[in-house]
């Protein structure tokens, strides 16, 4: 197995973990991690670093781990300060939850708007019960909560079309969960992106800075180019990117 294939399938199974802890009230078994990463041959060092990793991002092993284990100080005050706030609402208990239901998806305009508030009130503190978990994944606690807010709120819009009110809290948590994910993994890819960025704008400037040593003063694209082989286009992507503020590279405006 390629080195590249390894790495995209070491991920994709430590995301699987992930995924799994949380339909097991956050944890996971020994054994199940050991199957799940049998194909990759792990040594027991290798393993025990999943399993450290497991833990380090509140997923229990055997047991459910806290997941506020996973959320920095400030994290960890925006929670409660949240879920302090969620206190000052009405309680909701089943039978008003399955009315509330009912009354959304009659979807009748007399009782329909409030039922949607109140049956979103209902539900906050699940959303944040949910972010906790997505928690130490480069998404802040309170973004995730936000997502998973309008996330809800949509869902409830939809709840006409459920053909039981029974189908709604499995619905409604999917929709939020749905939403947590993409959002982690914009982030991840912006993160990409601008490591992709930095790397390039990080070489060219390295070159120049070599470049300049040699000559005793900065350089110009064009002299960056002819001497280093690089196409004069990446030179000035790399000056684009980096807001024009390679040092050793003289600008238009250097020579006015």
């Amino acid at each position: 197995m390629e080195r590249e294939e390894r790495e995209v399938m070491f991920a994709r199974t430590l995301e699987q973990m992930r995924g799994l802890a949380k339909k097991q009230g956050n944890c996971v078994r020994r054994d199940q991690v050991r199957e799940a990463f049998e194909a990759l041959e792990l040594e027991e060092g290798q393993l025990a670093l999943v399993f450290d990793y497991l833990e380090k991002h509140g997923i229990g092993i055997d047991e459910p781990g806290d997941p506020d284990d996973a959320l920095s100080d400030q994290e960890r005050d925006v929670l409660r300060d949240y879920l302090e706030a969620l206190e000052a609402l009405p309680v909701c208990e089943k039978e008003d939850m399955e009315r509330l239901t009912l009354a959304v998806m009659s979807q009748d305009p007399a009782v329909d708007g409030q039922a949607k508030q109140q049956l979103t009130e209902a539900y906050l503190k699940d959303v944040a019960d949910i972010a906790r978990l997505y928690a130490g994944q480069g998404v802040p606690l309170e973004d995730l909560i936000g997502e998973g807010n309008v996330a809800l709120a949509a869902g409830i819009d939809m709840l006409g079309s459920l053909e039981s009110p029974d189908q709604a809290p499995g619905m409604l948590m999917k929709r939020v969960m749905d939403a947590m994910e993409e959002q982690i993994r914009e982030n991840a890819d912006s993160e990409k992106i601008d490591s992709k960025v930095a790397e390039k704008v990080n070489g060219i400037a390295d070159r120049a800075k070599a470049l300049a040593e040699e000559l005793c003063r900065k350089v110009t694209p064009g002299e960056l180019s002819r001497e280093t082989g690089l196409s004069l286009k990446s030179i000035e992507e790399a000056m684009r990117m980096s807001g024009y503020r390679i040092e050793d590279i003289v600008y238009a405006q250097d020579s006015v």
